[in-house]
């Protein structure tokens, strides 16, 4: 992103029009080397994906978790050693100088070793938490994505919004002072009109500034600059219902496919494992151990000894009897973190539980509500028609039809926020279950593309 620095100088405090125009440079600075083609929501998430370091930094933490399985395996599984050892031995005051040499290859076979094996399931219960950790992850960062992306969107129609508002106010200020200026209309609808349009530039400079932030959040989180626009939504978007229809299913699905929870169902399951691992120490534990070796010793005086080699192959018992104390206190301590982990997965729970529930409220809420605005928007649109028509006429005046645009404008906004929190929404319920991945994504960018 290349931004301009503008050297502008004024006395006194910048007018009105001079901080619109500043804000107006920002917000051009903030586009430049911006492609100018709109940015679907499935090319946001690309480039997100990409450039997001906390989900990048996710992505090698599952990496290095899934290399947990591999070492906790290796323990039962034989391990190989070679050892070589050379020594030279002079004696002060005799007459020989021994020079030693020993080479031997070992192999050592766990065949009984209880706390091995449960190091091993250990390993694999920590994959499994880094594969849901990861998850987890990946569904923050599409959902953060997805909040800025429609962040923008919302900025963006509220600014048109508030446009085409400050256009309408402008035409009813100009009638007023028509009519003032005939004598059909009294000084104080032209106040009332002066004073909703002055109204309405400080809202235009905050709707500006407000989309202003959202955009630059939203290149932060992609890692490069916006176009001048994203694209619109559909006019005629229709937003499916979430199947099924019943809060209950989703709350089940929470319970068991959420990622938090599945995390938390492998450290507690990690926890118990290693209660066992604990305990192991007090339990003796059984080794194959075979090894072959190769010795020679020569001195000075006898060169060319040959050398001896032995093999052998056996089993090797190892039996705990004392440890101070310190196996059971490792137990106590494991039965405490277990527990903690029981309690954890519990709070997991009910957190899934609820954050579905509220997510489909939230979805079932917003289809309601937009049918309600849209409703609203419609009603609104006929009541100024009819102010505009009275105020011609004389039954109502200026106040009457500038009531009815801010009536109809504010249901415009409405409608337009409703329909993104609801698509969020959405997005966060298919999170709560853990089934939100970048084919949803895909498949709402398809959803919403304007036509």
């Amino acid at each position: 992103m290349h931004l301009a620095f503008l050297n502008l100088s004024f006395k006194g405090f910048p007018t009105l029009n001079m901080q619109r125009q500043l804000l107006g440079l920002t917000l051009a600075a903030t586009s430049i080397s911006g492609p100018a083609f709109g940015l679907s929501l499935s090319e946001a998430m690309g480039h997100a994906l990409a450039h997001d370091p906390t989900f990048l930094a996710a992505s090698q933490a599952r990496e290095a978790g899934q290399e947990k399985r591999v070492q906790g395996r290796a323990n039962l599984l034989p391990s190989v050693g070679a050892t070589a050892d050379a020594r030279k031995l002079d004696v002060d005051g005799a007459p020989r100088k021994l020079d030693f040499r020993n080479y031997v290859v070992s192999l050592n076979q766990p065949l009984l070793d209880l706390a091995a094996l449960r190091l091993a399931q250990q390993g694999s219960q920590t994959a499994i938490a880094a594969d849901a950790a990861f998850g987890t992850a990946r569904q923050d960062a599409l959902l953060r994505l997805a909040g800025a992306y429609f962040d923008v969107l919302n900025a963006q129609e509220a600014l048109s919004v508030t446009q085409a508002e400050k256009k309408a106010i402008a035409e009813q200020l100009e009638s007023a002072k028509r009519s003032f200026e005939v004598g059909t209309a009294t000084v104080t609808d032209q106040q009332e009109a002066q004073a909703r349009f002055d109204l309405i530039l400080a809202s235009e400079i905050r709707a500006e500034n407000n989309l202003n932030v959202k955009r630059q959040a939203l290149g932060l989180i992609m890692g490069q600059p916006l176009p001048a626009r994203l694209p619109d939504l559909r006019a005629n978007l229709q937003i499916p219902a979430p199947t099924p229809m019943n809060a209950e299913d989703w709350v089940a699905q929470a319970r068991a496919a959420n990622f938090v929870v599945l995390r938390a169902t492998a450290d507690q399951e990690r926890a118990r494992l290693d209660v066992s691992r604990q305990a192991a120490g007090h339990l003796p534990s059984l080794d194959l151990v075979a090894a072959r070796s190769r010795s020679s010793e020569t001195s000075a005086v006898s060169i060319g000894q040959p050398s001896a080699d032995s093999n052998y192959v056996g089993l090797s018992l190892t039996v705990p009897i004392l440890a101070g104390g310190a196996t059971t206190s490792l137990v106590r301590e494991s039965s405490a973190l277990h527990n903690e982990a029981r309690h954890k997965l519990d709070a997991a729970k009910l957190l899934a539980e609820q954050t579905a529930r509220e997510s489909y409220l939230n979805v079932v809420a917003g289809l309601a509500q937009i049918n309600a605005l849209r409703a609203a928007e419609r009603s609104s649109q006929l009541a100024l028609e009819s102010n505009r028509l009275g105020y011609e006429v004389g039954v109502r005046i200026n106040i009457d039809v500038l009531n009815a645009q801010q009536q109809l404008f504010a249901a415009q906004r409405d409608l337009a926020k409703a329909r993104n929190d609801t698509l969020l929404a959405s997005l966060q319920l298919r999170a709560a279950v853990g089934g939100l991945g970048p084919a949803d994504l895909e498949s709402m960018s398809q959803l919403i593309s304007a036509k």
